[in-house]
């Protein structure tokens, strides 16, 4: 019985052995790509600096040109949704370059794994269960912060987005990523209507109901002094910063041009399955679902 174990647990060690070097080599290659992009100058997109380490798409390459051109950032980061982090905007960002982070997940059971991580005691990480609503956010966010300059914040939670975003007050981070719906098209300003404990398959089993335009989030932006900056390639994270640290390589860019049609094929039938529809086949599926017109003030169907 003793033998048994040992050798299970050689075996095991080897694995996380394996499993550590293979991201250690993940963040070496990732740090020579943010080197070689950190000298692109006068970027006609943001698409230009994509590459990814551990987000899920290509956003690690342009969060590290934006550090390329904003050296002063505040390192903190606030990250929403991030699951069990093992696909995140902010990870490479942690083990890369050493910035402080809260990032928090629904999911009790994500957050312990987590927490269960080799490399998490070795950066100061922050890992928290919450659902977050209009009426938590700030608390949580300041009992975090403590007034605290922000340099990130990433919101990704697959249906309130732009209620979480219009209802945080107690920060102003420098750079704000927040996802979009690029379903619901590039030129109406809507959202899904507010619902406390929105789930994206509740509301609608396609999972394809949910979020905001990039529209809708852009006019929120601009009305708390952020400008649209660009999407990544993938049609889903918008990219915003405050209109005081724009400059002539970070500059504002216009909805129609920053919009980016979604190619993934993440829909599912009544049971649960991936369906792998078209945009235009996923559109259709929540043709006539009410919408919240954000320029109007009133619900309006899809």
């Amino acid at each position: 019985m003793r033998e048994r174990l040992v050798s299970l647990y050689r075996k095991f060690r080897n694995w996380m052995q394996g499993v550590d070097a293979h991201e250690r080599t993940l963040t070496l290659l990732g740090a020579m790509f943010a080197h070689q992009i950190s000298t692109k100058r006068n970027i006609s997109s943001l698409h230009e600096v994509e590459f990814r380490v551990f987000s899920q798409w290509g956003d690690d390459g342009i969060i590290q040109w934006l550090l390329a051109r904003m050296p002063e950032l505040p390192k903190t980061f606030i990250e929403f949704g991030v699951e069990d982090y093992s696909e995140s905007t902010t990870r490479f960002l942690t083990l890369n370059n050493n910035w402080r982070g809260l990032v928090m997940d629904g999911s009790p059971e994500k957050i312990a794994r987590l927490g269960g991580q080799k490399w998490f005691w070795r950066h100061d990480l922050t890992a928290t269960s919450h659902f977050l609503t209009r009426d938590n956010i700030n608390k949580i966010i300041e009992e975090w912060a403590d007034e605290e300059k922000l340099g990130l914040l990433h919101i990704d939670v697959d249906g309130n987005d732009f209620w979480l975003w219009d209802a945080i007050q107690c920060i102003t981070p420098s750079i704000v990523i927040v996802e979009y719906n690029a379903l619901f098209g590039s030129e109406r300003a809507i959202t899904v209507p507010y619902v406390e404990n929105f789930q994206r398959h509740t509301a609608h089993y396609s999972g394809q109901y949910a979020g905001a335009s990039l529209a809708a989030i852009t006019w929120l932006g601009q009305k708390k002094g952020y400008a649209l900056i660009g999407t990544n390639s993938a049609g889903n994270n918008a990219y915003y910063v405050h209109v005081s640290e724009l400059t002539e390589e970070v500059r504002s860019v216009a909805v129609d041009i920053a919009f980016v049609k979604s190619n993934f094929r993440d829909s599912r039938d009544r049971r649960g399955r991936m369906t792998y529809l078209s945009f235009e086949e996923r559109q259709s599926l929540i043709r006539g679902l009410p919408m919240f017109n954000v320029l109007t003030g009133e619900l309006e169907p899809f």
